[in-house]
């Protein structure tokens, strides 16, 4: 079942909780629940969106607000590994391109760690080696969250569409179910869900926008 914006959010996808106890949507009745999907290797989710979730989770923590985070992997499956999230989780360690911005910008703590320490959950996203073969449907199904009126456009742009879809289909070693049932564009994406457990917000890298949208979901009855 994919996610709508609007209708009841299905649960997400974990393959192990490396840190605060189990959860999901269904567990969480009278919560605005934030899930900050995130990649190891993603120095753009080190840097801005992580941050600003902790800045929420402290923010809201008291108001019935619940932050998760799930680390996924949509490429660099090599670096981005549920080991990498434990190591994180566990010492603060970061690796590859996100060890290398934050050594740019100043914030590497001595033995490579992040600046900060997560306070909420944090989980792997359920991951399942891809089988060979790539239907029709599961490429249109890639194509309509990004390219809405996709059937209205011409036929040669469609097949370059169809054709990049497939290619990257085939490059991908696993499929990350969160990913995937949400139809998210990249990391860091958020996922914001209501107390009445309705998916309301799914964005990609739209730091800056989450508290608007949580302080207006809290005024909500």
């Amino acid at each position: 079942m994919s996610a709508v914006i609007g209708q009841k959010a299905p649960n997400f996808g974990v393959s192990e909780w490396v840190q605060g106890a189990p959860t999901n949507f269904d567990q969480e009745k009278d919560h605005i629940v934030l899930v900050e999907v995130f990649q190891v290797n993603c120095p753009g989710c080190f840097m801005h969106a992580l941050p600003e979730a902790i800045e929420i989770y402290n923010k809201y923590k008291d108001d019935g607000v619940r932050v998760l985070g799930i680390a996924t992997a949509f490429e660099d499956f090599d670096k981005n590994t549920l080991d990498n999230l434990k190591m994180f989780a566990e010492t603060g360690e970061v690796i590859g391109e996100t060890k290398n911005a934050l050594q740019m910008t100043g914030q590497l703590q001595p033995g490579n760690k992040a600046p900060y320490k997560i306070p909420f959950p944090l989980a792997m996203d359920n991951l399942v080696k891809s089988s060979g073969e790539i239907s029709q449907e599961k490429i249109m199904e890639f194509i309509y969250p990004q390219i809405p009126d996709f059937d209205s456009q011409p036929q040669e742009y469609k097949e370059q569409i169809i054709q990049r879809v497939k290619d990257y289909m085939k490059s991908k070693e696993y499929s990350a179910e969160t990913f995937e049932k949400f139809a998210l564009r990249g990391t860091p994406s958020t996922i914001i869900v209501d107390r009445k457990g309705v998916l309301r917000d799914v964005s990609f890298g739209s730091v800056g926008m989450v508290e608007q949208i949580i302080q207006k979901l809290l005024k909500e009855d």
